[in-house]
Parts: C-alpha cells; structure tokens; sequence
C-alpha cells in the first residue's frame, strides 16, 4: 500500500505592498506657489499712490497747470523738452484718472475735460508763463508736430483754457512789461492810467501787485 506524504514547506506568499508612511506622502505633495499676483499688485497700488503723491507736491505752488498730447513722441524727445524748460517748470508722465485723483476737489479740476489719450503734464511753477510755454512750442515747430501733439489744455487762475485759447497764455505780459506800464501809467497823463484801470481784470491786478512788491522794497531798503 503506497503511502502519500504532505509537502513538507507551503508556498511562500507574496509580499504585502509597502505603505507610504504620512512623512513621505506628505513630502510628494506639490508646494504651494508663491502668490506673485498679489505682490504684483501691491507693488502696482504703491506706484500708484507714488505718482498720485508727485502730483500733489507739483501742484504746490503751481501757477498753470497743462496737458500735451504726447503719444508717439519718443523717450529721447520728452528728454529733450525737459532739457529744454526753464527751471521752474516740471515735465511729468501719468495717467489720466492718477492726475484726476490728485487734482479731485481742488481748483486744478477744471482740468479734466482734457483728460483723453496719452498726456504728459507741464507744472509751470512761475508767473512768467509765456517764457515757460515758449520751448515747448519752439519743440513743436522744429519737429513739426504742431498738429499732432498739441496742447490739449491748461488751469490757470481757475480757469479752463482749450488748446485754441492758448494764445491769451502766450501773449501775457512779462512781469517787467507789467511793472513798465504802472510806471508809465502813473508818471503821465491820468488818461494813461484810466486806460491801464479799463484792462482785464487779472492785468490790472498784476499791475498792482508789481507796484505794491516795489514800494515794499524800496520802504524795506531805507
């Protein structure tokens, strides 16, 4: 009688899956990205606030305040128109509704029809305001860019002039011309001096305003 043994050792059985441990699952997740678009925009409302301040601060003590269309004017040329303005004018690059922030609520917000396109700002920060108009007009004749970037307006006095009124800003009287013609009013005839009392209102003020500022010096001097 044969005799049928058992196989002495079992099937080795195969190897459970390794499990990943939470320290290593954890390290294979993706790292959250840093939220650029936020710094972009903090950095952005700071640049803002920034020019918004720059106007302000031009605006201190401003006489005229203008508009130039300046789109397709290079770098190098508003350097050069810069270059070329007196010391007491300041040529400044902004946005449209960043100048209008900044001039909200102040005389200077007569400005605003103006506010169209790509302008550059002109702070002329001196009563001679056709000296402060004239390089920017010599700029234009020499480019010949008289009717593509033009004046696009200005304040002045709280006033609102359109680029066809500049004439009446250009032809202003300096401060010396101002001066000459009281002395000559008030050293002739006294229809001299009706004449000067029956011109605009702002000439005759700054007639005055010249004569008052020289007998100040000359009492201050004795």
């Amino acid at each position: 009688m044969e005799t049928s043994f058992l196989p002495t050792t079992l099937p080795t059985a195969k190897p459970l899956p390794a499990f990943r441990t939470l320290s290593t699952a954890a390290s294979l997740r993706p790292h959250p990205r840093p939220r650029t678009s936020t710094i972009r925009a903090a950095i952005t409302r700071g640049r803002k606030e920034e020019t918004v301040a720059a106007v302000r601060e031009q605006l201190e003590g401003c006489y005229l305040l203008a508009g130039i269309k300046y789109e397709g004017l290079t770098v190098k040329q508003l350097q050069g128109i810069r270059d070329a303005l007196p010391e007491t004018c300041s040529l400044l690059v902004a946005k449209n509704t960043l100048v209008g922030k900044a001039i909200e609520g102040t005389p200077w917000e007569a400005l605003k029809p103006c506010m169209k396109g790509m302008n550059a700002w002109l702070f002329v920060h001196t009563e001679e305001v056709p000296t402060a108009l004239k390089p920017y007009r010599a700029f234009q004749k020499e480019e010949r860019v008289e009717e593509t970037n033009d004046f696009v307006g200005a304040v002045f006095e709280g006033k609102f002039y359109g680029p066809g009124d500049f004439k009446a800003l250009e032809t202003m009287p300096s401060r010396a011309e101002v001066y000459a013609q009281l002395l000559g009013a008030l050293q002739g005839p006294a229809t001299s001096l009706v004449t000067t009392l029956q011109a605009p209102a702002r000439d005759v003020v700054a007639v005055l305003s010249a004569y008052v500022r020289k007998l100040e010096e000359e009492a201050g001097s004795a």
